[in-house]
């Protein structure tokens, strides 16, 4: 956009419309600058070198405070991989089972398929069996005298 005002002309930037998507991944970045920020901030004095001219008082509460840093970082970590390393531990016993139940049910529909099959061929034999005997049984008919 171009405004004149007496002889200076200025020009003015349109900005762009954010999207949803957009805003969301600047709040996303924004959390993770203030993660980094505050992880930087509380752990900077662990990356800076010892001083020999400090007196053993004033670093003793920083070695401790250290300690308690770390094992907070650690706590922390055990508690968020903690619960995800027990989902997956569960879906894990879970899937196990599943398959151990798949496994079983194969064998059993096998089984079924197989007494099926041996079902099946006992019933044709037997058919072919009634079948040659009716065959038979129509062949003696004529041969018999009948009673009227």
């Amino acid at each position: 956009m171009i405004q004149r005002k007496g002889q200076l002309m200025t020009i003015q930037a349109e900005k762009p419309e954010l999207t949803d998507e957009d805003k969301n991944l600047a709040a996303v970045s924004d959390v993770e600058a203030g993660i980094r920020d505050f992880v930087r901030k509380d752990i900077a004095y662990l990356r800076r070198p010892s001083t020999p001219a400090s007196p053993l008082s004033s670093t003793e509460p920083l070695d401790s405070l250290a300690e308690a840093t770390v094992t907070n970082v650690n706590t922390l970590i055990q508690r968020v991989a903690g619960a995800s390393l027990q989902e997956i531990e569960t879906l894990i016993s879970e899937l196990e089972g599943l398959r151990n139940l798949m496994h079983n049910e194969g064998q059993r529909v096998q089984r079924e398929l197989a007494a099926y099959a041996q079902l099946s061929q006992t019933a044709m034999k037997s058919t072919r069996m009634i079948a040659d005997n009716l065959q038979q049984w129509k062949r003696a008919a004529p041969e018999l005298p009948r009673e009227e």
